[in-house]
Formats: C-alpha cells, structure tokens, sequence
C-alpha cells in the first residue's frame, strides 16, 4: 500500500528559480572569485552565518546575492518549511515505509511534547535514557560488577551502518571527555578478521558486548554476536553468564530472549528512528558509558540546539538551509558531482566515513517521491580525511586536477590537549588551502616570483575552487552534536527540493536478499540459481572450490 505525502512536493525544474538559477550559471561561469571578491571586499564579513555555536563562512563559495536571492526563492518554491515543520510535527515523511522520522524526539528537552499518531513520544525517550544512565553510571561507578566481581573494563559494540558507524565517530571525537579506563572496541564488518581484533587482549570476565540490532536479524551483526557470545560462555562457563556480560539494543525482544539476554539487559528504540539518524538513541549506549550521562545530555543540547536554529531562523540565516541550497547549486547547476570534508581535527577522523552513510543512503535516490524518475541529478558523492594529513595525499587534485570538487573544511580553534601551537598551525593551513582553492596561483604571479618559464604552466592554479568554512570553538560534547544535526538538515533540505524521500534505503535492502541466495548456493544448501550470469556463477564455483572443498596441499 503507498501513501501519500505528508505535503507535496514539487518538481524544482517547474519553480521560476530554478530557471533563473539555470540562467546564472550559465553567466557565473565568466566570473571568477578573485572577480567577485574585488567587486565585494567584505564578502567575507556578509556571506557566513552562525547558528547553535557553528560558525560558517561560505564566502568563497561560486555564489552571488543574485544567486543566493534565488536559492532562497528555489526554497520556498518548493515549500520547505511546510515540510520542516511535517518532519518535526511526526508526520509520516518516510511515505515508502509509512513512517514518521523523528530523530529530533530523542533530543528534545524534557517537558516537550511530540506525538506520532496522537501519542506523545517523548516520555518513551526519556524512560530509554533513564535506563541507559543506570547501566553507564553502574559500569562507571564499578557497581556493574561481571559473575566473577570484578569490574567492567572492556566494551565492546556490535553492529552495522548507523548501529555502528556514529558511536564509532562519537568515540574517536569525544576522547578527551571518555573514562579511560575502559577500552572500547567497535565491530561492523563480517569479516572474521574483525572480530577477532576486537576480542583480541580482552578478558572475558572484564568484557561487556553490546548487540545494536533493531531488528536483531541483521546477518552481519548476529554472526558478530555469535561469536562474541560464544567467546564469553567459553571463558566464562555457561549461558547464564550472560546476564552479566551482555546487553541489547533491539525491539525484538523474543529474539534477544532466544538469544539468551535477558529482558532487563534490553534497551529498545522506535521505527521512527531511522539507522542512520539513531547514534542519539539508545544506539549510543557505548558513547554514554564512555563520557558518562552528564556529557550524553550535552550532546543532546548540542542536536536540540541545532535543530531549533533549522527550525526558526530565516532562510538566509539558516545553517542547514543555506548548506543544503549550495550544495543544490553546486550539484545542479555548477555540474560538482561530489563534496571533500576536511576536518582539521584528528579528532574527527571518522566524520566523513559518518557523513558518507548520512548523505548518500539518503539522497542517493532515482524517483521522487510519487515514484517518476527525477530527471535531475540528486545526491552528492562525500569523501575526505582529516587536514592536514590529506594536503599530502589527494589536496594535488583539488588544486590542479580537471574535476571542480567543492571542499567544507572544519576547523576546531582550541584544543584541550598541551601544545597550543601545533593547532595554531593546523588552523593555519585549513585557512591557507581554502585560500589557495578559491584564488590559486596565476602565471604572472609566477613570474614575479622568478619561476623557470618551463614550470610556471606546471605550477599554475587557476583557483576558482569552491569551499565553505566551519568552525568551532572547542570539540565538546554539544559542539559535536550541533555539527551531526547541522548535516542532517542540510540533506533533509536537500531532498524537499529534490522532492525524494530521505529516510528509506531500498538499494541496501537488495544487496542484502541477493547475498543470502548467493551464501546457499556457495555452502551447497541450495542449488545454484540456473537465472545467474556467467560471471557470478563461475565466482560462486571458484569461492566454493576455495573455501567450502579446498585443495589438498
């Protein structure tokens, strides 16, 4: 059965801004950013923002007033805040799946009121969270004691994409603020390596394992947690060890019951609560028992406060909005298929793998929402690593190569970590290549300079190359939680205009049905499909050949 639109959605190719936008392209593309900074020397004083203690300054972007005047009028073309508000109302915007995506429920201060169906959720949240605390203070305090009494020391967590992918982020960002006496170990993929490092030093009677599956049926996860259990029951003797040593994150409680955890030790979520938008549920029961309930409630504040700032400021204040239209011109109009993230921050080393899953599972879609093939390009391809180490690697392509690739560099402006003067000069060369991006190196500079005649063509850099800034004060718990929310509704924004629905992920789903049939047939369980092609039957046989019946040595 298909549902309808909480509001509907236009096609952006019918709005009158889309075709001034269309028609300033065609005219921006004679102007470059040395033009437009000298035609406007306070640019970077009037085109930035802030909004929830982030900062952006998206001054070296290709864009002009005129063309910031149509952005904003490609918005509200195609009603935007009506579909704000739906998303954050609990109306059912996940129309494939008929759900609502209230991701902004689970951070809502207490008191609020938000229903789905007439039914406040709220309340539900704040009991989760409760229990979450109770487990992470236990495990912190020492109370939470393994069946022979010593303490927690190891956590380890598994799951897969969203169950996986932030609180593995998370970890690595808020380090300075996590118990470090607990080693924390992250498991997502089915290879055997990864579990096998993820245990490797641990002691079973020091090891809590945290199961993250809504469903827990996701194959990956549950191979994982197969063998984690049995790991525990062999060091450990016996299934009712368990209790101790294993917890659940799922709404599938006769399965986490058959898989021998206990009710008590399950903590369970909403379908309203996509993967990719879950690292502030229940999911993030690792990240609150490493920086502790106080910090989870900053983290919190952080996303709420970002979400209220999406909610109420002005379109042409509005971080995610104005985020979510340039990458719409920059996509659309200027022909950039793909966005590098830089952080300048160690720190944040897994943001961009965070930001991969967040943005391309959910605008990676081909048909608008009434199912007709979008006939326009949706979705950006996101990439990157931290500065300055990528300066050394793929930064030549940015600078010189064919392929225009717009960058958001994030910068973090103080560190708590000694040595104030090695962020300085991190700081520096974040600004520095965002300079060297936008106004190159032209031959005659060269040439003032005295290069060789026959290197001045190998060291020019036109420039030209667009990037916006983002900065934070401090990598804090409410920092980080800004910054997520910032990039999720700068895809929400994206999708309205795009008219796609950005909280279903079908093409996964395929993957997952086809590697199922393909496993029976590799391990003989089921005859091979007569339908497969050439290619895949004969790597089904040579996987086989290998694996299942190898040859004698």
């Amino acid at each position: 059965m298909s549902h309808p639109p909480p509001t509907s959605f236009r096609n952006p190719r019918t709005t009158t801004a889309w075709n001034n936008l269309s028609a300033a392209a065609l005219h921006i593309k004679d102007i470059t950013l040395r033009d437009v900074f000298a035609r406007e020397p306070m640019r970077g004083h009037t085109y930035c923002a802030e909004g929830a203690g982030v900062a952006l300054d998206y001054s070296k972007q290709r864009v002009t007033l005129e063309v910031l005047d149509d952005l904003m009028r490609l918005a509200v073309e195609c009603d935007l805040d009506a579909h704000r508000t739906a998303l954050f109302s609990g109306l059912k915007v996940n129309t494939t799946e008929h759900r609502a995506a209230l991701h902004t429920a689970l951070r809502a201060p207490i008191g609020s009121t938000i229903a789905i169906d007439g039914t406040d959720v709220v309340g539900d949240v704040q009991t989760a969270r409760a229990r979450m605390a109770r487990i992470a203070d236990a495990i912190r305090s020492d109370k939470w004691r393994g069946t022979t009494g010593r303490p927690i020391r190891n956590v380890v967590n598994i799951g897969i994409g969203g169950s996986d992918l932030g609180p593995a982020m998370a970890d690595r960002a808020l380090d300075s603020y996590v118990d470090q006496r607990l080693t924390r170990r992250f498991v997502a993929n089915v290879d055997p390596g990864a579990m096998t490092r993820a245990l490797r030093g641990l002691d079973p009677a020091e090891t809590l394992i945290i199961v993250s599956s809504k469903t827990f049926t996701t194959h990956e996860t549950m191979m994982n947690a197969a063998i984690a259990r049995a790991w525990l029951v062999d060091g450990l003797g016996g299934t009712d060890t368990l209790a101790r040593h294993m917890l659940a994150v799922s709404t599938n409680l006769p399965a986490t019951s058959a898989f021998g955890i206990p009710d008590d030790n399950v903590i369970g979520f909403w379908d309203w609560v996509g993967g990719r938008y879950s690292m502030d549920s229940a999911i993030g029961l690792i990240t609150m028992i490493a920086i502790g309930p106080t910090h989870f409630d900053e983290l919190l504040a952080g996303f709420h406060a970002m979400d209220t700032h999406f909610y109420t400021a002005p379109f042409i204040e509005n971080l995610p909005v104005l985020m979510g239209m340039i990458g719409i011109w920059n996509r659309n109009f200027l022909g950039a298929p793909t966005v590098c993230v830089a952080p300048y921050s160690d720190a944040l080393r897994r943001f961009p793998a965070y930001l991969q899953q967040l943005t391309m599972e959910s605008n990676g879609k081909h048909v608008r929402q009434d199912g007709t093939a979008v006939d326009y390009d949706t979705g950006s391809i996101y990439w990157g690593e931290p500065g300055t180490s990528a300066q050394h690697s793929f930064f030549q392509m940015l600078h010189q190569g064919t392929s225009i690739i717009p960058v958001d560099f994030i910068g973090v402006l103080t560190t708590p970590h000694p040595h104030q003067e090695m962020q300085t000069t991190l700081l520096a060369n974040l600004i520095a290549q965002s300079r060297a991006l936008a106004f190159g190196h032209t031959a005659t500079e060269l040439s003032h300079e005295g290069a060789p005649p026959d290197l001045v063509a190998h060291k020019q850099m036109d420039g030209n190359r667009p990037s916006s800034t983002l900065t934070i004060d401090a990598l804090t718990p409410h920092a980080l939680g800004a910054l997520i929310a910032l990039y999720e509704h700068t895809v929400f924004t994206q999708s309205v205009i795009w008219g796609i629905n950005a909280f279903d992920q079908w093409g996964v789903e395929l993957g997952k049905h086809l590697a199922d049939d393909i496993e029976g047939a590799i391990l003989g369980s089921q005859k091979p499909d007569q339908s497969y092609d050439t290619s895949t039957a004969a790597l089904i046989a040579r996987v086989r050949d290998v694996t299942v019946s190898p040859p004698a040595r």
